[in-house]
């Protein structure tokens, strides 16, 4: 980081932080996610025009390049990390099990450690971020999604008296390749009728000749004395 920063300096920093920025931003963009082209861009330009304000107030009257500690520069980028804490905490929204935004929020911070390194001075290990960013955020994601993964589901069933019983309902989920990871019975009777309501979880990893989710509970509704059978993925 020179001490004597000049115009020139500036617009090839923001240019670079501008062209980072975008370029992970369309990437966002393109999948639909919530922080998308404009959120990126600016993240990633506040980040790098931090460090050249910090950069400017380096050169300051009694004041060497060996006195960083004694300015205490430092805490701005740091201020910047940690205000991104906070904006990537709210992009992370979670569903019962299900957990969505973690990506979108591993971005964030990335493009602003990519903004910090352009803001600095660190040209060449901002490019370079920038170029690996792009190959985790395209290239893997096809390989990621073609990587079998263990997937969760709720099976609610409603059972009359008579019907499929809970022992053969159990092992109709085993069988169809369903491994059970809750389970739960709820007797109930209405009008001289006995209904249990069966709510169990079942998790299985889809694969080439793995369960098809649909089929397999289509097939035990048609089972006899299956009054309603709701699936909830």
């Amino acid at each position: 980081m020179p001490l004597v920063l000049h115009w020139e300096d500036i617009a090839l920093r923001l240019a670079l932080t501008m062209v980072a920025g975008s370029l992970i931003g369309l990437n966002r963009s393109e999948g639909g996610h919530a922080a998308g082209l404009r959120t990126t861009l600016l993240v990633c330009l506040a980040a790098s025009v931090a460090m050249i304000q910090t950069n400017l107030l380096l050169p300051m009257t009694g004041k060497t390049s060996e006195s960083f500690a004694v300015l205490d520069l430092m805490r701005l980028p740091l201020g910047i990390l940690t205000g991104m804490g906070f904006i990537g905490g709210g992009a992370i929204l979670r569903k019962g099990d299900m957990v969505q935004g973690v990506t979108t929020a591993a971005s964030l911070w990335l493009v602003t450690v990519i903004g910090l390194c352009f803001g600095g001075g660190q040209l060449g290990l901002g490019i370079a971020a920038t170029a690996l960013s792009l190959l985790v955020l395209r290239a893997l994601k096809w390989l990621e999604a073609r990587i079998p993964q263990v997937r969760h589901a709720q099976v609610d069933a409603v059972i009359e008296e008579g019907g499929l019983s809970i022992e053969e309902l159990y092992a109709a989920l085993v069988a169809t390749g369903f491994s059970i990871t809750s389970w739960g019975i709820e007797t109930r009777r209405r009008a001289g009728h006995l209904r249990r309501i069966v709510r169990c979880g079942v998790k299985w990893k889809p694969g080439p000749e793995g369960p098809k989710a649909p089929a397999a509970i289509d097939q035990l509704a048609q089972r006899a004395g299956v009054k309603a059978l709701r699936w909830k993925a």
